[in-house]
């Protein structure tokens, strides 16, 4: 039998995760971003976009996640060196249950949409990604605070 956990009991407080990820590439894909010289379009806002929306949609995707209504927010892609893309998502709510797997898949859906924008400037000459590594991805920061009585 499969079920999902009970959270009815659990005290509503305010809940914030931060998780960080990045994809490495190769530097010429790197400098293909920078240009703005990708065919698809940019891979960071692109990216960006992807996460947000990959956010709101975890109880999808994963089938022990309780629907999660979001407070707030974030999803930044950047170039942080000669073969790396980082990921910084931050996921808050105010409810019974966590949010750090919004911000997993948040992270992971982001970087992955990047990878998918460049995938025909990192694969060789057999189709596949020699250079191309998805990770670490990591929960940088899990907490929660109880709500105040008004």
């Amino acid at each position: 039998m499969t079920r999902q956990r009970s959270i009815g009991r659990k005290p509503t407080t305010a809940r914030r995760s931060v998780v960080v990820g990045e994809l490495k590439l190769r530097p010429s894909t790197i400098r293909a971003i920078r240009r703005g010289a990708v065919a698809k379009g940019d891979p960071l806002a692109a990216g960006e976009i992807a996460g947000l929306l990959a956010l709101k949609r975890t109880s999808d995707l994963i089938p022990h996640c309780h629907i999660v209504p979001l407070s707030g927010s974030s999803v930044v892609l950047s170039i942080t060196g000669p073969r790396t893309l980082s990921v910084r998502v931050e996921a808050e709510a105010i409810g019974q249950t966590g949010v750090e797997m919004e911000a997993l898949v948040g992270a992971t859906v982001a970087l992955l949409t990047a990878w998918d924008m460049v995938k025909y400037l990192e694969k060789d000459g057999r189709g596949l990604y020699p250079a191309t590594r998805l990770g670490p991805i990591k929960v940088r920061l899990k907490e929660k605070h109880p709500r105040k009585s008004p």
